[in-house]
């Protein structure tokens, strides 16, 4: 048996599990870092095949390890570490996403998260590229290093929440180290990953899975934002395939790729597809973020950390556009994609719901 050539960090969570279908369907040999032990190994394997990975794909090229990303070294028993020589690529996609963690805990997760597989994929003999996956709302900072003046850091974790500001932090710790430890770096900030492009499937219900939930529930009499606010989508598989094809097409020592559909609809565009699809009224008031931040949270039902992600910004996709035309990866039409999503959340989430059939054509 081949040893393994990609070690994927993250394995278990919504973005690693797809990505790594991807690379089995593309017979590589995929080492998974995991923290949970046998119990977890067994889901992720009963998800490969549940979701047509071949029997003989997941047993003779799929790797698992005991790898903590808040130790030094992964924490890797020597046995480990041994399987693990001939790796090249290191893809990081191991984060803790949830909002109202403490500081300690978000950095525990999200900066050591991040420093620890960066200082272990310098010591990687045959290194190729460290793949880090941040987010859209983070990596636009310059001038800033590792580590962050204290003052620097209190004003960040004030201004952002715990998660946005861990995120930034341990962006800035990785895109800061790199150099200094001769590592080949690509950073992937990906906009708001919602479900497969054929089967709407996702599989978290946290940001923009909150706002559906909320409209099924009929819980959402109005938006936060404006007319103009903009949360940009990508497909996870589309991501899946994107993280799949950067360790071929980078090859300078740091690339930064934004990935998100530029087409995604403003907000309220986007709820009022959501509400088509599962056949009801969207909310018709949008109220400034500044007025719903300064109501109570029991009114509101907004969790304030979510606040900062409600802008009219536009962001920068033009490399990752390039790569995607390289690899010839395009986005799935986004209205079919954000209704598909809508009705396969609600009915994960809600078995018993009665959600109105797709139209049986679409442009």
């Amino acid at each position: 048996m081949s040893s393994p050539r990609t070690l994927v960090l993250g394995a278990t969570g919504f973005i690693g599990r797809w990505y790594v279908l991807d690379l089995l369907g593309r017979g590589e040999h995929v080492a998974v870092g995991l923290r949970g032990g046998a119990a977890r190994d067994g889901e992720l394997r009963a998800w490969m095949a549940a979701h047509g990975a071949a029997p003989d794909a997941v047993a003779e090229r799929l790797t698992t390890v005991a790898a903590d990303i808040t130790r030094p070294g992964l924490a890797l028993p020597p046995a480990d570490e041994h399987r693990l020589e001939g790796v090249r690529d290191v893809v990081n996609l191991a984060a803790r996403y949830a909002f109202g963690l403490t500081r300690d805990e978000a950095r525990t997760a999200n900066v050591n998260g991040a420093i620890h597989p960066l200082h272990w994929a310098a010591g990687r003999p045959e290194l190729r590229r460290l793949v880090h996956l941040s987010g859209y709302r983070v990596g636009r900072s310059t001038g800033q290093c590792h580590p962050l003046p204290a003052t620097d850091a209190d004003r960040l974790y004030r201004a952002l929440g715990a998660y946005e500001a861990s995120k930034t932090e341990g962006d800035i710790a990785v895109r800061t180290l790199a150099p200094r430890l001769g590592v080949p770096l690509t950073v992937v900030n990906p906009g708001a990953v919602i479900g497969h492009s054929r089967t709407g499937e996702a599989g978290q219900y946290l940001g923009l899975a909150t706002l559906v939930e909320q409209l099924w529930e009929r819980r959402l009499p109005a938006l936060a934002g404006t007319r103009r606010t903009v949360v940009p989508v990508v497909a996870v598989d589309h991501l899946a395939a994107f993280l799949a094809e950067v360790p071929h097409h980078d090859r300078q020592s740091l690339h930064l790729h934004t990935v998100l559909d530029p087409a995604t609809p403003p907000l309220p565009e986007l709820v009022a597809l959501a509400a088509e699809r599962l056949g009801l009224r969207p909310p018709r008031v949008v109220l400034p973020v500044g007025l719903v931040r300064r109501l109570p949270r029991a009114l509101t039902g907004v969790d304030p950390e979510t606040l900062s992600f409600l802008t009219e910004e536009t962001y920068d996709t033009a490399s990752a556009d390039a790569l995607a035309r390289a690899a010839g990866l395009t986005h799935p039409p986004v209205r079919r994609l954000i209704q598909d999503w809508a009705a396969r959340l609600v009915a994960d989430r809600f078995p018993d719901a009665a959600v109105p059939p797709a139209p049986a054509a679409r442009p």
